[in-house]
Order: structure tokens, then sequence, then C-alpha cells
């Protein structure tokens, strides 16, 4: 095998037969929900609205969810022709060569890296601002991590740890081990209370709105909010990290009962779902307090809510949206572990990550992503890398947009037809990939500079060790086939 050479999708569906078909629609739409609507419904509408948009920051939340959907489509059909884990990094190894599947993967495992750390932090933050009115206060030693940051910039080291951020994460994973139809039946049951908060918010929220906080629309630009469209179209790069829930259904794809009605019905629905609540609840915010109120506030929601004397809801609120950020944690280290142990069944990373248990479960390569997040999460700083979330998906974003021209001359021949066609192509993909291009180039500097440093990390992993062991590998599966 070498950097162009296209990997054999039979391989991939021989390799991942290992897997149980264990997961339905339902399953798929509530970890897709569970993960889009988690940290960022509950947090993004108050920032963005305050420095970014004003009260049209739904229509930063619109404008993202399109560049989402139309990538979205391309996801859909490449799930029902491969079904494979890992799904973009296995998608583009089959259409345009193992090294740029390398390229897609390693950009995704940023993602499921930072944000399973990012989510996990914020599920902590989040709980001891609902432990303050119990006077229940952990000492600083296990509430925050080892590095800090100061107001300056300038690094701080202490013997601490984020007790919380750990021992959710570890809780997390705990159930993924047990098996992704566990994964799928405790995100139903979460994603059924959290839409519920969701849509008391919004109901309550209508109640107490006043029609002057809406005016003007498109905020002027002052000293504290960007405004104009230029504010709109910043506050689109900012939001996008809320709509990259579909991917973690695509790279549980493996384990779907009848791929090809599931999966576009799970990765479609959950964003359709996704947009109408994002909708709702950034208009009724804003509609709540003035936009500038909402600078500073970590939870506006809560906050609205108690402004307008609603404090127990607010509490409520609070309790739900951990669990809605334990969901999204659910989804997170799902599709994390299955794209782990994507690279090692290609012998890409070692290949005991590409070894499943006996209850056909990837547990070495959840093991693996449980211990790094486990260090970025509750003992590194994750502020300064949460736009890697955004990078690493765009760029994978980006090459499955191009795929879907390499896809399209397959299907029917060495690759099955698809139960599902993505609509207007080829104009599609190519707004897909314009889209996400525009998107990119939106995210702050540091964002890209850290995403840079890590593709050389990766270029270095795959020259140095994947490359040559990748083709051991293949080369030992043929030779163990022919016997």
């Amino acid at each position: 095998m070498g950097f162009m050479n296209k990997a054999n999708p039979a391989f991939y569906a021989t390799k991942d037969k290992q897997f149980k078909q264990v997961l339905g629609v339902r399953d798929f739409l509530a970890l897709g929900v569970g993960t889009i609507i988690s940290t960022s419904i509950f947090t993004l509408p108050g920032v963005v609205a305050a420095q970014y948009a004003g009260p049209a920051v739904v229509l930063s939340f619109l404008g993202a969810a399109v560049v989402a959907g139309l990538v979205a489509f391309a996801y859909a059909e490449m799930s029902t022709v491969m079904p494979f884990a890992g799904s973009a990094y296995s998608w583009i190894s089959v259409l345009f060569g193992e090294g740029w599947g390398w390229i897609t993967g390693w950009a995704l495992l940023a993602e499921y890296f930072v944000a399973v750390a990012f989510v996990g932090a914020g599920f902590s933050a989040t709980f001891h601002e609902f432990l303050a009115p119990l006077n229940i206060d952990l000492p600083a030693s296990l509430k925050t991590p080892m590095v800090t940051y100061d107001t300056a910039g300038k690094m701080h080291f202490a013997l601490s740890v984020d007790l919380i951020a750990l021992l959710v994460i570890l809780v997390s994973a705990l159930i993924v081990w047990r098996g992704a139809s566990d994964a799928g039946r405790v995100s139903q049951v979460l994603v059924i209370l959290k839409i519920a908060a969701v849509l008391v918010f919004i109901f309550v929220g209508l109640s107490v709105i006043h029609p002057s906080n809406y005016t003007p629309f498109i905020a002027p630009h002052s000293a504290s909010t960007q405004g104009g469209w230029g504010g709109i179209g910043a506050g689109v790069s900012v939001i996008f990290l809320a709509y990259i829930g579909f991917d973690s259904i695509a790279a549980n794809s493996a384990e779907a009962k009848n791929p090809s009605k599931t999966m576009p019905r799970g990765i479609l629905g959950s964003l359709a779902i996704a947009v109408v609540l994002f909708s709702a609840v950034t208009l009724v915010l804003v509609g709540m307090q003035k936009y500038t109120h909402f600078a500073g506030q970590a939870a506006p929601i809560s906050w609205a809510l108690t402004q307008a004397g609603f404090g127990t809801l607010s509490q409520v609120v609070s309790i739900v949206a951990d669990a809605g950020m334990f969901v999204a944690l659910l989804g997170m280290v799902l599709a994390g572990s299955r794209l782990l142990y994507s690279f090692g069944r290609d012998g890409m990373l070692p290949q005991a990550m590409g070894k499943v248990n006996g209850e056909s479960l990837p547990t070495n390569a959840l093991v693996v992503l449980t211990l790094v997040t486990v260090i970025i999460g509750a003992f590194l700083p994750f502020t300064f890398l949460a736009q890697l979330i955004s990078a690493g998906t765009l760029i994978a974003f980006m090459f499955v947009s191009l795929g879907m021209f390499a896809l399209r001359r397959r299907e029917g021949k060495d690759l099955p037809a698809p139960a599902y066609k993505m609509p207007f192509y080829p104009v599609l993909p190519v707004l897909g990939f314009m889209g996400s291009a525009f998107v990119f180039w939106g995210l702050q500097a540091d964002a890209k500079l850290y995403c840079g440093i890590w593709f050389v990390l990766g270029l270095i992993i795959y020259f140095s060790y994947g490359q040559r062991n990748a083709k051991a590998h293949q080369l030992a599966e043929i030779q163990e086939n022919e016997a």
C-alpha cells in the first residue's frame, strides 16, 4: 500500500463483520441529537449574540446549519454505500487512497480527542454551578486542571485535577464498554429529558419576550460587538462546532441495523431536529434579554430564566444541561473509539487497537481514547483547543464533499448501488466543499496554526510507521485469507 493506493472495500466489509448490528433509527437519532444539542445550545447563543451578531444570532446558527446540511447529504449517501467503522477515514481511503484517508481520519481524531475533553470540562463547570446554591464547593485542587492561564495569557501549573471532568469521562466510557446498544438506550432516555427541558424553556421564555430587544436585528458595530453581516459570518465559524454530531453517527455505521435506511434517517433526521431547536432557543433567548447583557454569561439560558423570575426552572435546566452533555460524551466516546479501531484494523496505528473482545467490542481502542481524553480534560486547559473541534471536522467535510465525485463513478460497479442518493448532484457537493472552506477560513488564526501542527505530527506518524505497517498488515491478511 502507498499514499495513493485505494483501500479494498471488501476488506473493510469483512473485518467490520466483527461488530454486532444493534443500532436502529431511534438509537442514531438519540446519539445524533444528543451530540448536537449539548454544550453548544446551552452556552453559545448568548456568547455569539453579545460578541458577534446581536439578535441576528439565529442567522449565524442557520448559516452553520446550511453548510452542515450540504455535507450531511453526502454523509448519508456514503454511509449507505460503505457502512464501515471510521466514517470519513474509511470512505476516503477507498475513494482517494490510503494517505488521504489517513489525513481525513487524523483530522477527525483531533475532533474526538478535544470534543470529549471539551464536553467533559463543560459538564464539570455546569455541575459546579448547580452545587453552588447548595453550599457544596470542592477544593480548588479538585476542580481546576493542572495547567491554567491567567487573563494576561501566562501559564500556571498546580497539583490539581478537574475531578468531575475525569469522573464523567470514565463513566461514559464504562457505558460504551458495555456495548453500543446500552449507549443507545441511555441516550434515548436522556435526549427525551433534554428536549423536554428545551421545549419548556421555549414556551416559558415566550411569555416574557420584549419585542424591543429584537431591534436593531442586525447589531451595529461597537466596542464589544463585531456587528453587521461580518459579525453574522464570524458567528457561523464559532457556532459550527454545534453541528458536528452527525459524523459521530456515521462512525458507528458498521453497527447499524439495515444501514441503507437507518443511516440517512439518523443523519438527516438528527440535523433537522437540531436546527429547529437551535433556531427557537436563540430567538427566544435574545427576546428575553438585550443581547448586550449576555456578555460573559457562560450559561445564558439559566441566567435568562433567573432574571425573568424562574429560579427553580433555571436549576432544572442546569441539571438537564449536564444530562445533555453526558449524551454528547456517549456519542463522542462511541465514535472516537470506532475511529481508533479503524486505524488499528488497517495497521496505521498498533494493531492491538483493531482487536475486539469476546463481545465484539473494540475495548483496546476505547481504553486509549479514554486515557488521552482524561489527560486533556482533567489535567490540561481546553479552551485554547476548542476551535480544533471545528477545524478537524471541516477538513473531513471538504474531503467527503469532493469524495462524492469519485463515489458516483464507482457505484453499481465495485461499490454497491446506493439505497439513498444525495439530491442535486453535482451542485450540492461543490457547495458543501465551498461552504466548509469558507467556515474554516473564518476560524481564529490560532486554531488554524494548531491544526497545522497536528497535521505535521500526523504525517510524521504516517510516513514513519503507518505506511510501512499498513502494507505488512494487508499482506498478512491476504495470506491468511488464501490459506
